[in-house]
């Protein structure tokens, strides 16, 4: 008989263990939970950051191939016939 109890209160004792544990297994994924947010935000945050810079840098780019960079000026003025098609386009389609 008290080789059951001893047996009771050691599978009490390791039940306790466990479920301490688990309770701090729960609490450490509840951190890591909110850190994941918090980083997905920040990461939105950059990426919307980091688009407005590629932006400003190509109307950057463009204003100075307007201006005659030897560097881009054949860029702009591929940009510059892409734009007078585009318009051409939109006139021809308004005409009909």
């Amino acid at each position: 008989m008290g080789e059951l109890v001893e047996i009771v209160d050691s599978l009490e004792n390791k039940i306790s263990k466990l479920l301490h544990k688990l309770e701090l297994l729960h609490q450490s994924n509840a951190k890591l939970k909110d850190q994941l947010s918090t980083l997905e935000k920040e990461n939105q945050i950059v990426k919307g950051t980091v688009q407005e810079w590629e932006e400003k840098y190509n109307s950057l780019k463009m204003a100075n191939s307007m201006l005659g960079s030897n560097k881009t000026k054949t860029e702009a003025k591929l940009k510059i016939n892409t734009l007078i098609r585009d318009l051409d386009h939109c006139i021809s389609q308004l005409a009909e």
